[in-house]
Order: C-alpha cells, then structure tokens, then sequence
C-alpha cells in the first residue's frame, strides 16, 4: 500500500515492491514503506515478521530481490557503498562488549564515509555534536566495553549519527534497556526528527511505538497489513487481528499520550 501519488516527488524514504529472499521463500513480499523526512515511523509486528529482514533493505544493506528503495528520490542501491553511508545509517539491535576502544574513538568510526586521502579534517564537531545529542558526552574517555547495556546502546546511536544521515534505520533500539534508557534513546530519535531526518525503528514495545511515532508500519509474515499515522492506524481490532490480543487505547494523565493495556483473548 503506497501513499505517494504517481509521479510525485518525495523527501523521505520510500520503497515500492520490496521483495527479500531466502532460496525459493519469501521473507518480505510486495512491501510498500514510505517514512518521511522530519518524522519517527516505527516498523512493528510480531516476532518473525521480518522486521529486520526489512529494516537493512531499507538501508540500503541487503539488497532486495524484487523492487526499488528510494531516498528522497535517490535509489539507494544505485549509490556506492560510501555514498549510501553518507546518506543512511543502520543502528543495530545488538552491540559488541569486547571493543578495546574509548567512547569517543567508537563514535568517531562514523566518520569513515566522509574520510578522504588526508583523512576527515571536520570530525572533531561531528563527533561531539553526536556524543551531545545521544546524552554521553561525558562517556567521551571511557573504555566501550565497561559501559552498561544502555550506555552502549546510546554508543553506537552516537556512531550512527556522526554519519550525519538523513535516514536512520534503527532495530529494536529500545530493547533490553531500563525504562530511562529506552525513553533517552527515543527522546533523541525525536531530536533527530525536529532536524528533519527520516527515523524508522523497529519497537517491540507497541505503546513506545502508539506514545513516540509519527507513523506505524505493521508487518506480518513478510506483508504490511496497514500504515499509516499512528493513532488511526494502529486500533485495537487491528492488534487483535495481528497479535492475537484484547487491547485498551488508554491516556497518560499527564501527557495526554496513549497507553496501551492487554488481555488475552480468552478472558
């Protein structure tokens, strides 16, 4: 399902017919995602389907068998490898504890796609601004290996930035963290969206995704089933229908955002 009208322009990412194999199966199938510029677009679903498969087409990582993958109207799969890493970045769900490296130095590797013959006279600015935006500036001297689960998380969405993307493509970037860490790392996927970049993240979480995105993908069994801006889209008859629960759209007292309660089907 595709919101864009035929020949129109668009700034933002979209892809049309996305089509990802594993031998003969197919892992996505027909996919249509468009995600803004200047907006948060959360990839939700159950487990198996195919959240990531999907998340590294959309950057531009694994090329898809069938379709087209578009940046502001730039196919990403036309561009370089450096190319492309000037224009996206990848944040992954899992990050490595045994990199002998400080923060700064982690961060600093995001500069490598704009790094010429004599290196990248500008990264000094980058890398801060990218240590002060993800809230670790003070980690700056600290071996990455001794930082907790929510610190490194917070690490490698700095690396990610000092790319200076304008698409972040983000998997499960809330998961396993305390709930301050899971609400700094979205504050900062919405400082990014205020600059004007494209966020897509897969959450877990579906009232992180109902309470902080702008726009809700939902995928199962490799197929988007709706999307769309958050609130309409994402109904409890559609979570019923996808996830196989009773759900209950409730509000925050304080900030008027939804919350969302669950119960099994058969209560």
């Amino acid at each position: 399902m595709s919101e864009r009208s035929p020949g129109s322009s668009v700034a933002g990412l979209d892809a049309t017919r996305v089509r990802v194999l594993a031998g003969d199966r197919a892992l996505i199938d027909g996919v249509e995602v468009h995600a803004p510029a200047g907006s948060v677009t959360a990839l939700v679903g159950p487990n198996g389907a195919g959240k990531s498969t999907l998340l590294r087409a959309l950057a531009g990582i694994h090329r898809p068998a069938e379709g087209v993958v578009l940046f502001d109207d730039v196919d990403l799969f036309a561009l370089s490898r450096r190319d492309r890493a000037r224009r996206s970045a990848f944040v992954e769900q899992d990050t490595a504890t045994d990199t002998a490296m400080t923060v700064a130095s982690v961060v600093g590797l995001g500069r490598m796609p704009h790094q010429g013959l004599f290196g990248d006279a500008e990264s000094d600015a980058p890398v801060a601004d990218a240590l002060a935006t993800a809230g670790i500036a003070e980690l700056a001297g600290r071996q990455f290996g001794t930082l907790s689960g929510g610190e490194r998380q917070r690490v490698v969405l700095a690396r990610a930035l000092a790319q200076q993307p304008r698409l972040l493509v983000l998997d499960e970037p809330t998961n396993h963290l305390d709930v301050a860490a899971q609400l700094a790392v979205l504050r900062v996927l919405r400082t990014l969206a205020a600059r004007g970049v494209a966020v897509v993240a897969a959450l877990h979480d579906l009232t992180l995704a109902a309470a902080h995105a702008d726009r809700v993908v939902v995928l199962r069994d490799g197929r988007v089933v709706a999307a769309g801006q958050t609130e309409p889209t994402l109904t409890p008859e559609l979570i019923e229908r996808v996830y196989g629960v009773r759900a209950t759209v409730l509000r925050h007292p304080a900030s008027g955002r939804p919350v969302l309660a669950f119960d099994p089907l058969d209560e």
